[in-house]
């Protein structure tokens, strides 16, 4: 396989220390990473020179407190608009996607923020548009209780609808710039929003130019009823996180359809589920190494990490070997991942510690523990059998993680013709293979 068209798409989800709620206390890892530029900039370096698509960094609003928190690496990192500023200046090619809530942010500031990131890495910025699903944001934010979960789809919807409009304030060509005449720009090529809605009123428009993209990728992370919905209409990228190939078919058969009712063209969306992989020179090696990480996790932090990605539930007071109890279905966090892990629970018949520790690397993402081309088999697959465009690579711990996905995993991905060498191009959109918009006012 030779076309790049066809070729895997591969982020680079960057967590601090390393996606294993242990990875901190490893030898290997520094345990300061959340707010060192030295370490988030070695990761970049490494990312780029394997030709990633793009870094991905998540987000919360909120610090992680309490007995349990004051025992895992997730209350103090860089808040990431800034970070990947900062990495602009010191990368080229690889694009730049950060998370940043529609909950609990106003479109402007979103829409100024992003337009501003495109332009100072000259085209390479991605929005990964997600609703909050950690129920301590709204207590940061003037609430008392966080939205639910349909009031944050409906608010998420008219927030992208108001940035999108935002980004299209000015056409391409509308800052003339012109000395001689005195026309700094062309008000025929200005275009007021004055939008009025359920959630915002925005009159407009954007104090930053049309960007280098026309438009930041706009990335959606949500496989509830909802998250599908929205990201058939908004996304350009969707971030998922599926059990098994089958279930990836399903999920990817059903957003490529979902699209095109939407009048999109299903290649539109680059649909890339989280890989967990962990690598070694043989499969008993990337064991070994898993297993180190797995040592490190002490129960009670396991159970935590549980009732947080299930929804904001407080397992504290539960039976460690008894199964998962019967909980409600969640309003503040993600219902898809609450589904998937209480499936998980019950198809493994896991204690609540158990499924606690089985978590504790991927957080109910496929895992693929064993050599370079045990990992590349598994993604070969995945992206041959329409399960997936590409992959979102987490990795137990960083620096060394993702180095050995550089060294080992991407060669043999590169060997088989499924990885680029070199960038052909110097955007986002062009790495992904996603077209430029079209100003929505152009035809005028």
């Amino acid at each position: 396989m030779s076309d790049v068209s066809r070729q895997i798409k591969l982020g680079a989800f960057l967590m601090a220390t390393g996606h294993h709620v242990a990875a901190w206390r490893h030898p290997d890892v520094p345990s300061d990473a959340g707010l060192s530029f030295a370490h988030y900039r070695h990761l970049a370096t490494v990312a780029e020179a394997a030709k990633f698509d793009m870094l991905f960094i998540a987000d919360s609003v909120a610090a992680a407190t309490g007995d349990i928190a004051s025992r895992m690496a997730r209350s103090d990192h860089f808040e990431p608009l800034t970070l990947v500023s900062a990495l602009s200046a010191v990368t080229e090619r690889i694009g730049l996607v950060i998370t940043a809530t529609t909950t609990y942010n106003e479109p402007y500031h979103i829409a100024r923020k992003f337009a501003s990131l495109d332009h100072l890495s000259a085209g390479r910025a991605g929005w990964n548009l997600v609703t909050s699903d950690a129920a301590a944001e709204a207590l940061n934010f003037g609430r008392d209780e966080h939205l639910e979960h349909a009031q944050r789809y409906s608010r998420a919807a008219e927030f992208h609808q108001v940035v999108t409009g935002l980004w299209d304030s000015w056409q391409d060509d509308a800052f003339v710039r012109n000395k001689a005449s005195g026309e700094y720009y062309d008000p025929t090529r200005l275009h007021v929003l004055d939008h009025r809605g359920e959630h915002f009123q925005v009159k407009g428009p954007l104090n930053v130019a049309r960007s280098p993209q026309g438009q930041p990728v706009v990335v959606q992370a949500g496989s509830s009823e909802a998250g599908r919905q929205l990201a058939a209409r908004t996304a350009e990228v969707v971030f998922t996180a599926q059990p098994s190939l089958s279930a990836a078919q399903a999920f990817y058969r059903d957003l490529k359809a979902r699209a095109s009712s939407f009048g999109r063209d299903p290649d539109s969306l680059k649909i890339m589920p989280g890989m967990f992989v962990v690598v070694g020179d043989s499969e008993a090696q990337a064991q070994e190494k898993y297993e180190a990480f797995q040592a490190l996790v002490e129960p009670h932090v396991g159970v935590a990490l549980l009732g947080r990605m299930l929804g904001n539930f407080d397992l504290s007071g539960y039976p460690l070997d008894e199964p998962l109890p019967p909980l409600p279905l969640t309003q503040s966090g993600q219902q898809s991942r609450q589904a998937l892990l209480t499936e998980l629970a019950q198809h493994e018949q896991l204690t609540l510690a158990e499924l606690g520790r089985r978590i504790a690397g991927g957080r109910g993402h496929f895992s693929v523990i064993g050599t370079a081309r045990q990992i590349a088999d598994q993604w070969q697959a995945w992206f041959e059998q329409d399960a997936a465009d590409g992959f979102n690579v987490l990795v137990p711990h960083l620096p060394g993680g993702l180095e050995d996905v550089a060294t080992h995993v991407i060669p043999e991905l590169q060997r088989r013709g499924l990885f680029r060498r070199e960038y052909s191009g110097t955007t986002l959109r062009e790495h992904l293979g996603l077209r430029r918009p079209v100003h929505r006012f152009a035809h005028a």
